[in-house]
């Protein structure tokens, strides 16, 4: 019984240790996507930017991936800085769920305050967004 107890408990604790470390990578996966958006940086954005991204503005418009990474690497879209906040990451198995609450930056007087939700899968590259929504919040 002792045993049973045992290897029980192991498992409990080894699954949360996964997800906790799952959770992690996903976070380090939003800072790297953020820096690439500031940054302007097409090869970061393109590791952690899925082939089949669907990409949802604050205002409505939808970009695939080409798009986005097109955006912000040709300057048609400035971001200066962007922050999270009330972040919370709901892991279901290789999928993330991550929604919080952004302001980006695109100049010292243009900021949008959002809430947005990111979705990830996790795959042999490592964590891929394949979507966001984004929907601006009233003043």
């Amino acid at each position: 019984m002792k045993t049973i107890a045992l290897l029980f408990l192991t498992s409990v604790l080894f699954a949360a240790g996964s997800g906790s470390r799952d959770q992690d990578e996903v976070l380090a996966a939003m800072d790297v996507y953020k820096n690439a958006m500031i940054q302007r940086d097409g090869k970061a954005l393109d590791r952690v930017l899925s082939d089949d991204l669907a990409y949802t503005h604050s205002g409505g418009q939808f970009q695939d991936k080409a798009a986005v990474v097109d955006s912000i690497v040709n300057k048609k879209t400035t971001i200066q800085r962007i922050e999270f906040s009330d972040t919370k990451v709901s892991l279901y198995g290789n999928v993330a769920l991550v929604k919080g609450k952004v302001d980006l930056w695109h100049s010292p007087t243009v900021i949008v305050h959002m809430n947005v939700l990111h979705v990830w899968v996790k795959r042999p590259e490592g964590w891929q967004m394949v979507s966001r929504q984004a929907t601006k919040l009233t003043e």
